[in-house]
């Protein structure tokens, strides 16, 4: 995987070009990284668009997961839940 800056991708768009034939590139704005480039065939880009789409369907509900392993909240049962839905609920109603 390539870094490189927004101000390349600007200034050498070819050149940019050229490299997301070959490689996936990360691209940085004040050394940050902000967007994935992938290469794609024209005939591939709606399956790799949803692959890439699952994928990060997929990592979320994996953070979720972890998160609520860490608070320990993956363990509630399902009265319990109702409970801290009706709790969350009643402090939201306007007064």
């Amino acid at each position: 995987m390539k870094f490189l800056s927004t101000r390349e991708l600007r200034n050498r768009p070819g050149y940019v070009r050229s490299l997301a034939q070959k490689d996936d590139l990360v691209l940085t704005a004040n050394g940050k990284p902000i967007a994935i480039m992938l290469g794609v065939e024209e005939d591939e880009l709606e399956e790799t668009a949803q692959a890439i789409r699952q994928a990060k369907a997929q990592l979320a509900l994996s953070r979720l997961r972890n998160q609520a392993a860490r608070r320990g909240t993956d363990r509630m049962s399902a009265s319990g839940i109702e409970a801290a839905i009706r709790a969350t609920r009643r402090r939201r109603k306007p007064a």
